[in-house]
């Protein structure tokens, strides 16, 4: 295993250098140009659907702009390989306020990856990016968005949740996808978007960045949820769209590591939520607006409003470990969490069904469900909820077990044992007005606190 220090001595400086749009059948591919001196060049790509490829509008400012900074997200993911103290950045311009913008991404966004490398480091002291690319005015859209959502899914609940809440809305929908993930796909088709209804882009990692971590170069969590925010905002701009409807919850906002800044979730947080949107004003005014629906709420809110929709209980999908095959793993934290905040409003025989097996009765589990709880300084590194959703959820899911008569599986046993103090049930009723969420949208949402 390299070391960051020598790493950075080492290899100085990491170049974004630009990236190409070509026309191929159907579609557009876009491959980015990112190089670290001395070790090695980078190629990812992504493709985008278009029906008339020589159509797409590749000159448009606001393309070109948003094309720039899904490439100023993807280099985090080089970067990191050899984490050079340089940045040269030729790929399109920035100004002070951009850099500054980018620097703070990056820090937060690598929260978890510095914290389990053992990386001792600052915001300052980091990463210095400087820009060589000629200044330019600021992008004006040729084709203004319209109307309609744009609805991100990744084949878990929450997305589950925010297109059934949207069912009704009276703008037109499209469903958006990176990669055609079976869970993504089947519960979009569920909630009624066919083919015609959904846009996939596709996004491919260089192999060259996959031999460097099998050679013991640097690796690690990274921000993806703002690839999806910028992917998914061109998404909308190119098909029209005026709103990104994220699925993003209150409780992705709180720490991964107790009494830190370390949060696996943080480009899925409140603080990124609103400097993605302040970056969109100030730097990219392409008429889209990007916001979570889900953000008043707590997990466990979501977790009871999904379970009024069982088709989807052998469809969704939220293990990472699963995703390869298409299954819950049933032996993860984030699979275990999604199991404990559905327990209190499913049966077992049902929970048997969606994960395979009984996970609250697995003696396995338990030091995940510690660290869940809170007993840990740690949460798993998992888009996971609150320490204090996960108590309530005990608790309810060990007094649904009372009414029906039923022994309480182990784990449930263990917390009842603990003693600890009465969960807030207030969380089932309540709304933060700490979000974004347009006035149109508010009426949709009475599921979730009612």
């Amino acid at each position: 295993m390299h070391s960051f220090d020598s790493l950075r001595a080492q290899y100085p400086v990491f170049r974004y250098r630009g990236f190409s749009v070509t026309p191929e059948r159907e579609a557009v591919r876009v491959q980015y140009d990112f190089a670290v001196d001395g070790l090695t060049e980078f190629a990812p790509t992504w493709v985008l659907p278009c029906r008339d490829p020589a159509a797409f509008p590749g000159e448009d400012p606001a393309v070109r702009a948003l094309l720039f900074s899904i490439g100023m997200t993807e280099a985090v993911s080089y970067w990191k390989a050899a984490c050079p103290p340089r940045m040269l950045v030729s790929a399109g311009p920035l100004d002070a306020a951009q850099i500054a913008w980018w620097k703070k991404l990056y820090f937060h966004g690598l929260g978890e990856f510095f914290y389990k490398n053992g990386i001792r480091t600052s915001e300052a002291d980091f990463l210095t990016i400087e820009c060589d690319a000629p200044p330019a005015p600021l992008p004006r859209p040729l084709t203004p968005p319209q109307a309609g959502c744009l609805i991100p899914v990744g084949g878990g609940k929450d997305s589950v949740v925010t297109m059934e809440l949207l069912r009704a809305f009276p703008q037109e929908k499209t469903a958006y996808l990176i990669g055609a993930g079976k869970a993504g796909v089947a519960t979009a088709r569920i909630a009624g978007f066919d083919a015609a209804g959904t846009v996939s882009f596709a996004r491919t990692l260089d192999p060259r960045l996959l031999a460097l971590n099998a050679e013991g170069f640097l690796n690690g969590h990274t921000p993806f949820s703002a690839l999806v925010a910028f992917s998914a905002v061109l998404a909308a701009y190119l098909g029209g769209r005026r709103y990104v409807v994220l699925s993003n919850e209150g409780s992705a906002n709180e720490s991964t590591v107790a009494g830190s800044d370390v949060n696996h979730q943080y480009s899925k947080s409140l603080e990124f939520e609103a400097d993605f949107r302040a970056y969109l004003a100030a730097h990219l005014p392409c008429g889209v607006e990007y916001f979570s629906l889900l953000r008043p709420f707590h997990e466990i809110q979501i977790a009871r409003c999904f379970t009024r929709y069982p088709q989807y209980f052998g469809a969704f999908l939220s293990c990472n470990v699963g995703s390869k095959t298409g299954r819950w793993c049933a032996k993860c934290a984030k699979c275990l969490f999604i199991c404990l905040m559905l327990a209190p409003f499913l049966p077992p025989e049902t929970l048997r069904g969606i994960f395979g097996r009984d996970l609250l009765d697995d003696p396995a589990m338990r030091e995940d469900f510690r660290k869940l709880l809170g007993l840990a300084p740690e949460k798993p590194f998992e888009c996971v909820g609150s320490r204090a959703e996960v108590s309530l959820a005990c608790a309810l899911a060990a007094e649904a077990c009372d009414a029906r008569g039923e022994a309480l599986p182990l784990l449930l046993r263990e917390y009842r044992a603990l003693a600890l103090p009465a969960p807030d049930r207030g969380m089932l009723r309540a709304k933060s007005e700490a979000h974004f969420v347009p006035d149109a949208f508010l009426p949709y949402l009475t599921p979730l606190y009612t």
